[in-house]
């Protein structure tokens, strides 16, 4: 069949889309506001999007009368913030964090995770998480209903038992990704497949 995007309301898209493009792997983003509270949500818009200089992105959708949510305009004030791997040790205390919390009100707190202070910036990481990475503001893109951020990686943290010859074992991270709805994925069967090299002869 054929589905032509216009011919459906905004949440069939967003179906198909959720339901098309798995899995999605999960930031777990902290920033902080203007009067020094920290903020934490998880978000499956998110990948890589550059590797010289490192960069990552995130999509985050704004409230239904148009305002931008809390991360992004943290994000904006002061151009910093953290993003951590969901794991599967961590991923219910991640999905906590998505609550619709007052102002004032910390999501760390009301998820019983616990704070450190970061190496280079001002945001603090999330002592929980297994990985994560301090990123600097590089490009705000207005989406409309949704915002995307763009930032450049300045410094990672890897747990020490994750990390092996500058590479991470999978099976130790347990990396949670987003399926559809309310479903979420494990890390099942891996396999390996070489690139094919071309030979002009």
């Amino acid at each position: 069949m054929f589905i032509r995007a216009e011919t459906q309301t905004v949440h069939e898209n967003y179906k198909l889309l959720i339901g098309s493009i798995v899995p999605r792997p999960i930031a777990f983003v902290t920033s902080i506001d203007e009067e020094g509270i920290v903020n934490a949500a998880p978000f499956s818009f998110f990948n890589i999007v550059n590797n010289d200089p490192p960069m990552i992105m995130f999509s985050c959708n704004r409230l239904p009368n148009g305002e931008m949510k809390g991360t992004s305009r943290n994000i904006l004030g002061n151009k910093e913030f953290v993003v951590h791997i969901a794991d599967e040790d961590n991923i219910e205390a991640i999905n906590y964090t998505s609550i619709n919390a007052p102002h004032g009100i910390s999501e760390i707190s009301l998820a019983g995770l616990t704070t450190v202070p970061a190496q280079e910036i001002r945001v603090p990481r999330v002592q929980e998480c297994k990985i994560a990475m301090e990123c600097r503001l590089v490009q705000h893109v207005d989406l409309g209903k949704s915002d995307m951020i763009i930032g450049e990686v300045l410094v990672f943290y890897i747990e020490d038992e994750l990390y092996e010859n500058g590479r991470i074992n999978i099976d130790k991270l347990k990396p949670v990704s987003r399926l559809a709805g309310a479903t979420y994925g494990t890390i099942g069967r891996t396999f390996d497949m070489a690139r094919p090299q071309y030979d002009n002869k």
